[in-house]
């Protein structure tokens, strides 16, 4: 993070590289494991890339003072009633003081205690989604970007647990959050479409609401997940392939590389092109949002639909690879060091972002409104 190898602003001003780096990630993640490719892609895109969707000018330049400190972030956003899969449902609340000119944050249940938050466990910053409050009457879902730890030690009024043991990524970690009235400065609002003036609610830009700019992270995120998940594939099927290259099989005619037993050369051709296909789509995207990212511009609809589908056909192809892939080579998936045994990095990447099943029912969803 020090290094700025990346920066924390790169998914505005170079987001060709921002995903390169989390194809190269997803490179290695068959032998080395997800963890860190979630980490990475939590702190560059929803963390980070949140401050640049909402944040103003101020709150945007204090990136560059993080990633020199080497600070590091969490989304907190998903809570353990609404689920991972119900999107920007938020009762976490954010109730403005008017006394005090400031935010308290707090978790009135259980089920409105943040879950699954990546990095909840090491993060001295925070983008924390809650319901905002302003002379009594909600105001829906805003960001705020507050402090979390200090000196290594939580922020008086949060508290943090481990959400256990995981199949994959246990280099990761993932944890539950509850805020008890946690006193946050006015200034930890992300402000750039809104604020708080004299106790008074402010819509700074008519039209935009920060809970729609917040979900302009699901689309570079759902590009960037579905090119992991693909490229995690790709892996996996050379991998094995080279394996497979170079396993003797016995034949009538004599000993024979296994990969020319028909049915695993067959897929092999398969699987090669249709990772392929689906990889082309995907920077056609990226190509396409990347535009929208530089010239900070709200994706048209048509793309939207089309990052929904890219990031369903993406995922879902690899799953379907990989899985027919760990059918034909018999014990080998079982072992070790394989890449097999980190085949739920697919399942990851099939709910975050927006499971694969809500995708697609929000798709229908959309073209059955249009075509009212």
């Amino acid at each position: 993070l020090k290094t700025g190898l990346l920066t924390l602003t790169d998914l505005r001003d170079d987001p060709e590289k921002f995903f390169l780096a989390h194809r190269l990630l997803a490179e290695n993640a068959p032998k080395l494991g997800p963890g860190f490719s979630i980490r990475f892609t939590v702190q560059y895109n929803l963390f980070a890339g949140t401050v640049l969707a909402i944040g103003d000018d101020e709150q945007v330049a204090q990136l560059a003072e993080m990633q020199a400190g080497g600070l590091l972030g969490c989304f907190a956003l998903t809570e353990k009633l609404a689920g991972v899969s119900s999107g920007m449902v938020v009762q976490t609340t954010a109730t403005y003081d008017a006394g005090k000119d400031c935010f308290v944050l707090d978790s009135p249940t259980a089920g409105a205690e943040k879950n699954w938050i990546s990095q909840g466990a090491t993060a001295d910053k925070a983008v924390v989604i809650a319901d905002l409050r302003v002379g009594g009457k909600s105001y829906g879902a805003h960001g705020f970007l507050m402090d979390f730890r200090k000196g290594g030690k939580l922020v008086d009024g949060i508290e943090v647990g481990d959400m256990g043991r995981k199949t994959v990524g246990n280099d990761l970690d993932n944890a539950w959050i509850r805020f008890k009235n946690v006193t946050v400065p006015k200034s930890a609002l992300l402000r750039k479409y809104c604020d708080v003036v004299d106790g008074q609610y402010v819509a700074k830009k008519k039209g935009i609401r920060p809970i729609e700019m917040i979900g302009q992270r699901l689309f570079s995120g759902r590009v960037a997940v579905a090119q992991a998940a693909v490229t995690f594939a790709q892996q996996l099927v050379k991998m094995t392939q080279q394996y497979s290259d170079n396993k003797a099989c016995w034949t009538p005619g004599g000993d024979a590389p296994l990969s020319n037993v028909p049915q695993l050369r067959g897929l092999y051709k398969v699987a090669h092109q249709r990772l392929s296909d689906v990889m082309s789509f995907l920077q056609t995207l990226e190509l396409k949002l990347g535009e929208c990212l530089q010239g900070s511009t709200i994706p048209p609809i048509e793309l939207v639909e089309a990052i929904a589908v890219g990031k369903v056909k993406g995922v879902e192809t690899a799953i379907d690879v990989c899985f027919q892939l760990k059918q034909e080579v018999g014990s080998y998936a079982l072992m070790g060091d394989t890449g097999f045994e980190q085949m739920d990095f697919l399942q990851c990447c099939k709910f975050a972002e927006g499971d694969s099943r809500i995708l697609m029912q929000k798709i229908a969803r959309d073209r059955m409104h249009a075509f009212k």
